[in-house]
């Protein structure tokens, strides 16, 4: 036990000085934008990986609640004036109630039927957001007033990173603390045989529940913030493709690992803007380098990696 705490906090201390030491970095304000979009996407597959890589859940749909969030924030902010922070706990107490009441009867299924459900719930929610023009602005979107917290506005991208790296710190502290926590061993018997964690005594249907809420409300909270962030919005944030991202990034960086959720979400954001300058080879490079990580590390990067090292250590003592 005092191992695994003094790994978490090792890494923890780890990350917080990345967080810290990188702006020194950072020389403009385009590659402070990619930091914070990166730390959104993060948050977001930190959340999504506690419910495909531990509980073995998975949702093509998790984008609708990052849209749903976004647009209440927007909504209620630009055009009734309540203060941004009341917005965005309200914003993820409405989306952790929806995915409250739809994940009973959505998470009875397995496989490939419950990622056809939750593709539908997004695609639903998607449909409704360009179709209700008078509130949302429909396919046109619509603007969104800055994050202030008190008197202070939140604008330069320079300032959004300190505020996302805090969250993203917040999120993987939360996230490791879950995992190591009974709730965590629950959803890894959960993901490992139902039948046998419900013959132990375990409340599957619970648990999935409880990490399909989770889940959606770090989402809630990045899509909030988004908003703020971005300015603007639109129905597209909400869309299918952005749920496939994420999924891509939990498997990447290497499903059950928290840092590995870190990992895809950053080379996964910040890989295409490095390809921009192939040009017309830029998605032809893209996937290739993915084809090129998964199959050679096919458990995904962190956990491939993490592999490697301890065989070679092993190897290493062995000699001596």
């Amino acid at each position: 036990m005092r191992s695994v705490l003094s790994s978490r906090w090792a890494g923890l201390l780890l990350l917080a000085v990345v967080i810290a030491l990188l702006p020194l970095g950072l020389k403009n304000n385009f590659q402070f934008d990619i930091a914070v979009r990166i730390g959104f996407n993060a948050i977001v597959v930190i959340g999504l990986n506690l419910l495909i890589g531990y509980a073995g859940q998975i949702s093509l749909g998790h984008a609708g609640f990052l849209g749903l969030a976004a647009y209440f924030s927007a909504i209620t902010v630009t055009r009734y004036g309540w203060p941004p922070l009341v917005s965005l706990l309200a914003a993820a107490t409405l989306v952790g109630l929806l995915a409250f009441i739809i994940a009973r009867p959505v998470l009875r299924l397995k496989g490939h039927y419950l990622a056809m459900a939750t593709l539908g719930l997004g695609i639903i929610i998607s449909i409704v957001l360009n179709q209700e023009a008078g509130l949302t602005g429909g396919p046109d979107g619509m603007a969104v007033d800055p994050f202030t917290i008190g008197a202070f506005k939140l604008v330069k991208a320079r300032e959004w990173y300190w505020l996302v790296g805090a969250l993203l710190w917040l999120a993987v502290w939360l996230s490791l603390n879950l995992i190591d926590s009974p709730v965590g061993r629950a959803l890894r018997a959960v993901h490992g045989s139902e039948v046998a964690a419900e013959v132990v005594g375990v409340d599957t249907t619970r648990y999935k529940v409880m990490v399909f809420v989770l889940s959606a409300v770090f989402a809630s909270v990045v899509g909030s913030l988004q908003a703020h962030y971005v300015s603007f919005i639109s129905p597209q944030q909400a869309g299918f493709f952005q749920s496939v991202e994420w999924v891509i990034m939990v498997v990447l960086g290497g499903m059950a690992s928290t840092y590995g959720a870190v990992i895809g979400a950053v080379i996964l954001t910040a890989l295409p803007q490095v390809l921009t300058a192939l040009e017309d080879y830029e998605h032809m490079i893209f996937g290739l380098i993915m084809m090129l990580v998964m199959i050679l590390l096919p458990k995904g990067i962190v956990p491939s990696a993490g592999a490697l090292l301890r065989r070679v250590s092993s190897k290493a003592e062995g000699g001596k």
